[in-house]
């Protein structure tokens, strides 16, 4: 059997003041790639991903996109899931 798939996480700090988005890719339980809006770009983790960090880091639409997720993914589903989670009491 053979795992590939990629998770994406959200930081919150103070709410949606500081938000962190992380897109992951791992095969095999072991992580290639990684985009961390903070850093703006793709960062290859292993050798296997360094091909997929060169290309996905040559297109600006895709760079757009991953950047965009701050708002488009994290603030959006915080905003989303705020009064179940956060304002439940």
């Amino acid at each position: 059997y053979f795992q590939d798939y990629f998770k994406a996480d959200c930081y919150f700090t103070n709410g949606t003041e500081k938000v962190t988005f992380v897109d992951m890719y791992i095969y095999n339980r072991e992580q290639l790639v990684h985009f961390d809006s903070d850093v703006g770009h793709f960062v290859a983790d292993s050798p296997l991903g360094e091909p997929d960090a060169k290309y996905w880091n040559s297109q600006p639409d895709v760079l757009d996109d991953e950047r965009a997720a701050v708002d488009t993914f994290c603030r959006h589903n915080y905003g989303v899931v705020t009064p179940f989670t956060v304002e439940r009491r």
